[in-house]
């Protein structure tokens, strides 16, 4: 006999479970992204960036550390062919550039992908990926500022014969106490911001032409010492070792999606950022193939194991004086600090972003009159970061940095087919051609390339995930603007 008492209960449980479904999945209309853009507490974002400053903020944030640091990690891992690392991990980073260069045409705003994410996959998916973001861009300043350190050693080394003791410029574990150079430059570049989205760009300008300069003449220095016999052992560690180090050095293209974090300070978003993207990442790949070529062929794979300030030790062994491997520390210093600079700025912006729509505090989005910048927000992020650099060792930031990174990259490619499905007339800037071809590569690269990182990241990745899922539902899923006005719809009834 059924008991039609109990019938109630159980459409009420099947609300509630319903209900917490679609809070999980709601998604924030493009057009409403689009209307706050710039939108924040007691003010403003100034939109005065231009396709240039753009591009060189793009190329500021991922040209440096990859090159000028981890190099040395990763060929001993795979050898001469780590050109071939490079290439894959560029071809990566390819496929979901494309993808970010359609959204940020279509969806201009600061959040980058967690925002592409909010627009398409919903509010747990979009904090997913901004929590991603917070890895990527916080660790990546982090492992960018620890590189400077071995940079700034070299060119006091070779300038007045001094170098900072290991004490202060090690982290614990690698025979120091604190990693203060780290902290030095991370705090430089929050004064930079401080000054505002433009000054800080006209500064990073500058620093760009000076890592290019650095690099070009690495090339042409490096290249007189180049031995062919250098490349006779071309995989010694099979394509296994070409994965790991490819995994690795996809470190070196992460920043090109800083660019779509100015979403809401560029002067013609949708046209300018696609541009932006896609000839910062041009530049940067013809550049780290070549560095790496002449690299491994002016010295053996197998001495880069164990190596600091990797090209700046070759330029010194193939010249036999140090004024050249001086000279280039000296760029190097000057053109990793603009790393810094250009991804914290990233990170301060999708802070903001991810701040207004309620999933994290206010005090991340409240923005100063005076500079037009969320001066708070980059305080707080700046202390965060430099603490980090000061006592974590450079390749468990670099790992960490990469898996959160590629975890984005792969929902941005996703997104994109979502938003082809959902919104297929909408106007768009800039489309990837070829249908879904390239952003299903571009997911399967960023699965791949996930798939040759270690278990000790995935084990920090993971309790990473697991600690904003805590947050997001203890805060955010109750904080969520969507959700408050969500209440007040219903209250109104």
């Amino acid at each position: 006999m059924l008991d039609h008492g109990a019938a109630p209960p159980v459409e009420e449980s099947t609300t509630r479970k319903t209900s917490a479904l679609g809070a999980l999945t709601r998604r924030k209309p493009v057009e409403q992204l689009v209307a706050e853009g710039g939108q924040g507490e007691g003010g403003n974002l100034r939109r005065s960036l231009s396709m240039w400053q753009l591009t060189m903020i793009s190329i500021g944030a991922t040209l440096g550390t990859g090159i000028f640091v981890v190099l040395g990690d990763a060929v001993p891992k795979a050898g001469p062919a780590v050109t071939i690392a490079f290439a894959i991990a560029g071809l990566a980073a390819l496929f979901s550039a494309l993808s970010y260069a359609e959204l940020a045409g279509s969806i201009p705003v600061a959040g980058s992908s967690y925002s592409y994410a909010y627009a398409t996959m919903g509010e747990l998916v979009a904090w997913v990926c901004g929590w991603c973001l917070v890895l990527e861009y916080g660790v990546s300043v982090a492992a960018v500022a620890v590189g400077w350190g071995e940079y700034l050693n070299e060119l006091l080394d070779g300038t007045i014969g001094v170098t900072i003791p290991d004490v202060l410029s090690s982290a614990p574990g690698e025979g120091g106490v604190i990693n203060l150079p780290g902290l030095i430059v991370v705090l430089l570049a929050m004064v930079f911001l401080l000054g505002g989205a433009r000054e800080s760009a006209v500064v990073n300008t500058i620093m760009v032409f000076v890592k290019i300069a650095a690099l070009v003449l690495f090339c042409a220095i490096g290249f007189m010492g180049f031995k062919s016999g250098n490349y006779a052992d071309f995989m010694p560690l099979g394509m296994t070792g070409v994965g790991a180090a490819g995994a690795t050095l996809f470190f070196s293209y992460i920043g090109f999606d800083a660019a779509s974090t100015a979403g809401e300070e560029a002067k013609d978003p949708k046209r300018d950022l696609p541009r932006a993207i896609m000839l910062s990442l041009l530049i940067v790949t013809v550049l780290y193939v070549l560095v790496a070529a002449v690299a491994v062929g002016a010295w053996n794979w197998k001495d880069f194991d164990g190596s600091e300030a990797t090209l700046a030790a070759i330029m010194n062994d193939v010249s036999g004086q140090k004024f050249w491997g001086t000279l280039l520390a000296a760029g190097a210093v000057i053109s990793i600090a603009s790393v810094v600079l250009t991804v914290l700025y990233g990170q301060t912006r999708v802070l903001f972003a991810m701040s207004r729509d309620g999933l994290v505090p206010k005090v991340f989005g409240k923005i100063n009159t005076k500079t037009g910048t969320p001066r708070v927000n980059t305080v707080i992020v700046s202390l965060f970061c430099g603490a980090l650099a000061s006592v974590i060792p450079l390749g468990k930031l670099v790992d960490a940095t990469s898996i959160g990174t590629l975890f984005a990259f792969g929902l941005v490619n996703i997104a994109v087919i979502v938003l082809r499905k959902t919104r297929p007339t909408m106007d768009r800037t800039f489309r990837v051609s070829l249908g879904w071809t390239f952003p299903i590569l571009g997911f399967l690269a960023c699965a791949y390339l996930m798939y040759n990182l270690d278990a000790i990241t995935w084990a920090v990745f993971g309790c990473w995930m697991a600690a904003g899922l805590v947050f997001y539902f203890l805060y955010g899923m109750r904080r969520s603007r969507l959700a408050t006005a969500a209440s007040a719809a219903s209250a109104e009834k």
